[in-house]
């Protein structure tokens, strides 16, 4: 289950109806999906072959399709990062400049663990949502975030977009060091 921590005041919001409440009022779309879809042999596997991956969208097929037709999804793939993965080092460095996409930047986690450090309103500014199987997250085009790996560097994720070229991330410059 998702836990948000408020950066600039240290609260943390726990329990599906806190953090849904909580996102909501930021913009931020987030529901839970039964993580107990997935086969046994995929749950804590985090270095996919391509079949793994088929294997993972044929699972939440119906969900993947039931969310895409609510929010106007038309495209969807699975990424696994772990320290199996090649250039993991670069890819996170590159993940952890903030920035914003012209496209939802949506994460359905199926195994691990990820954060998104997402900036909010001007009282809230920036929360962490720490993220584990079973969350579904939409943070909107336009908002400045940024992604990460928890400490044990290890999430497998279903991305869905509307358009690929909406997924180019815009570096985001904060007029004061706000993260």
């Amino acid at each position: 289950m998702a836990v948000i921590k408020v950066r600039n005041s240290g609260e943390v919001i726990e329990g599906v109806d806190k953090v849904h409440e909580f996102l909501e009022a930021q913009g931020v779309f987030f529901e839970r999906w039964d993580i107990g879809k997935l086969p046994e042999h995929l749950v804590e596997k985090f270095d996919l072959t391509d079949e793994d991956k088929a294997n993972i969208l044929n699972v939440y097929d119906e969900d993947i399709r039931s969310l895409a037709e609510r929010r106007g999804y038309v495209n969807w793939d699975v990424i696994a990062l772990s320290d199996q993965t090649p250039n993991i080092e670069e890819l996170l460095k590159k993940f952890e400049q903030v920035h914003t996409h012209t496209d939802d930047e949506v994460r359905i986690i199926t195994a691990g663990h990820g954060i998104f450090i997402v900036k909010g309103d001007e009282k809230t500014g920036y929360f962490n949502i720490e993220l584990e199987a079973g969350d579904v997250i939409s943070v909107p085009e336009n908002t400045p975030h940024f992604f990460t790996l928890m400490d044990d560097r290890q999430v497998v994720a279903v991305r869905l977009f509307i358009d690929t070229d909406g997924w180019v991330a815009h570096p985001y410059e904060e007029k004061e060091h706000q993260i």
